[in-house]
């Protein structure tokens, strides 16, 4: 199996700090919007060193949406900030309206997203942005798996033309993602080959696919690891020719299965190439208040519950 190294826990949200603070050095058209919640979004670099390039809204995300969908017009290219929840759902209207629906350059960065957002609850939580964004005409999905990912991201996006929903989160989680394993939109990354079993992991869930993946070595059952940043446009091709081998496959996210990149994939390979598959995701529930690390154990999105996922699609093999 290929080792990965966690180079320190740190949260994905300072990958986009400090890959928007990159973007302001280099791209003058970047314009950062916030509601009320810089210290959050680890925006603050980027407000020292452009001040004037920066709108902070305040508790108003309907017109930082509105805003931001202006700005494009004279050819800025708007990064709004705030919780996943208040990017998506409180704003939908917005985003579908003035953004999605006239194609406009915007780029909807979203932290706290998914149940790791712990100690706030359910109300904070959002476990329905995935599919409410990916349901959108023309709107790109995007979550990545750590800090250096989320970096990446941030960096492409700038140069990507359309409405981008940009997906990270609180909790510090593994570092280990390279600059040699490359970030293109679209494109998903082969962490680690196998025969057995495809995982197709996002988020948070990929290092736990990477545990997984060594237990299950340990008892001679090879997985396929796949990396799927980009849930829309889905890299179809990679994942069949991953199940075409190995005949199973395990999604993995931090998002309700309803909706989710697990759904995406059955989608898919319901027309070419239908396959067994389990689902590592929400079983159609809203979260609650705990620790990140808690709230992952008690509703199965971690290493031990895609081992037993992985055993049981196994199973279920012609």
């Amino acid at each position: 199996m290929r080792e990965y190294i966690d180079t320190g826990a740190i949260d994905t949200r300072s990958g986009f700090g400090v890959g928007l603070a990159e973007l302001g050095r280099t791209n003058p058209n970047v314009i950062a919007l916030c509601a009320d919640l810089v210290g959050s979004l680890k925006m603050q670099e980027f407000i020292d060193e452009n001040p004037d390039r920066f709108i902070q809204v305040g508790i108003a995300e309907a017109n930082m949406m509105g805003i931001a969908a202006g700005l494009t017009i004279g050819g800025k290219i708007p990064f709004t900030g705030t919780f996943a929840n208040f990017s998506t759902g409180r704003v939908y209207d917005q985003i579908r309206q003035s953004i999605a629906y006239s194609s406009k350059n915007v780029k909807i960065c979203a932290s706290h997203a998914g149940i790791t957002l712990g100690e706030d609850g359910a109300t904070h939580q959002i476990l329905e942005d995935i599919g409410l964004m990916k349901m959108l005409p023309g709107m790109t999905v995007i979550n990545p798996c750590d800090f250096n990912q989320t970096k990446a991201a941030t960096i492409a996006i700038a140069d990507y033309n359309g409405p981008v929903y940009l997906r990270f989160g609180r909790p510090k989680v593994a570092n280990f993602t390279t600059k040699e394993l490359g970030f293109e939109i679209g494109k998903g990354i082969l962490l680690n080959p196998g025969s057995d079993v495809t995982i197709v992991a996002t988020g948070h869930l990929v290092w736990e696919s990477l545990l997984a993946a060594k237990v299950l070595e340990s008892e001679n059952i090879f997985a396929e690891v796949i990396n799927i940043h980009t849930i829309k446009p889905l890299d179809c091709k990679l994942i069949l020719k991953s199940v075409q081998k190995t005949g199973a496959i395990v999604s993995a996210e931090e998002h309700n299965y309803l909706g989710g990149l697990g759904e995406s994939i059955a989608g898919a390979l319901s027309k070419i190439h239908p396959t067994p598959q389990e689902y590592i995701a929400t079983q159609d529930t809203f979260g609650e208040s705990g620790t990140p690390a808690a709230l992952m154990e008690k509703y199965g999105l971690n290493n031990n519950a895609i081992v037993s996922a992985c055993k049981k699609v196994i199973a279920r093999k012609e």
